[in-house]
């Protein structure tokens, strides 16, 4: 059935049959046959001026535009507006939709947790492994507990290292254009560390080329860089949200819950707590305590707080593991909940 069939046939829903409305003007506009709105005259479609704002009537000459004009304000006002509230519908599908599913440890084959102290990147081999794997005593084929320590993935022997050593090897995997490590030198210039000095602009140049290769984190200092201003970038909380939310939608569970805070100021409480709910599912104990706080001055349901507890409980049962618990018992840099 084709989509006019089904718009014949009627919504149920309001926004359906704004969709509907839309389709069925696409489909009763001149486009297709190519006639000018005003005088009914045939033309090929690639001489033909088209109304600049509402893009979906065409005429034969700027004058027949011109003569048009008023006739077809109303028709034009009406179908921007459609076409804003179906263009938002989409959006929200795209931003609301669950996010993938956290990368697994390469070891253990549990999900790697949201918490960054839960899992450590391995400049040697460029995977991220978990802080158990990574805290677990390494063997050899023997069975002998070895000294010197090595990847727990590529057991490359990884000791104690000099500083330029260590950013020899990650240099080495900025080279293959590793996100990871492109983000973490980024996040070097950001703070001025690990003998890098302090440069923004650098820092953002790197950040993008990591979300370009697919890391979608590194959205994220790129939309703090626009909400403060920082990087040679004015304040710009329009752009700030909109990395925001592509890194949200890649994942980042801080992305999101800033998403949520930006609308819990604006008072739109239910968006406020879809991207609260959607960062619970991925661990965020802050947007657990979000929605309590919600709850309690009655900006959310018991249900919705209940709802809430149940998904962060669900998490928990997906990424705990003895090791990783014994990890974390035993340094709190290893903590991952």
């Amino acid at each position: 059935m084709s989509t006019s069939d089904n718009c014949k046939e009627g919504a149920s829903k309001s926004s359906d049959d704004d969709v509907c409305a839309v389709n069925n003007m696409l489909q009763n506009t001149n486009i297709a046959v190519s006639v000018c709105a005003n005088c009914g005259k045939e033309n090929s479609s690639d001489n033909m001026n088209i109304c600049n704002k509402c893009k979906m009537v065409r005429y034969c000459n700027a004058t027949c535009k011109k003569v048009h004009r008023k006739k077809h304000k109303k028709d034009c006002e009406e179908y921007q507006r459609l076409a804003a509230e179906h263009a938002a519908e989409l959006h929200d599908e795209k931003l609301f939709k669950q996010p993938p599913p956290a990368e697994d440890c390469p070891i253990c084959f549990l999900p790697l947790p949201s918490l960054e102290t839960g899992s450590r990147y391995k400049t040697c081999c460029g995977k991220r492994i978990c802080s158990g794997c990574s805290h677990a005593p390494v063997y050899d084929n023997q069975g002998n507990k070895v000294d010197n320590k090595k990847c727990a993935f590529c057991r490359t022997i990884c000791p104690e290292t000099t500083e330029e050593e260590k950013n020899e090897r990650e240099k080495k995997r900025v080279e293959l254009n590793d996100p990871i490590a492109i983000y973490n030198l980024g996040c070097y210039y950001r703070n001025g560390i690990n003998g890098h000095p302090q440069d923004m602009d650098k820092a953002l140049e790197l950040f993008r080329r990591a979300a370009e290769l697919g890391y979608s984190e590194a959205y994220c200092p790129i939309g703090y860089a626009y909400n403060d201003g920082r990087g040679g970038v004015e304040v710009d909380i329009k752009k700030a949200n909109h990395y925001f939310e592509l890194a949200a939608i890649g994942g980042s569970v801080h992305a999101r819950h800033n998403l949520g805070l930006d609308e819990e100021d604006s008072s739109n409480m239910n968006r406020a707590l879809k991207h609260y709910m959607i960062a619970v599912g991925s661990g965020h104990s802050n947007s657990l305590n979000q929605i309590k706080r919600l709850y309690s001055i009655g900006h959310a349901t018991k249900e919705d707080y209940m709802k809430a507890l149940q998904l962060y409980q669900t998490y928990l049962g997906e990424i705990k593991s003895p090791q990783r618990d014994e990890a974390a018992a035993e340094d709190e840099e290893n903590r991952y909940y």
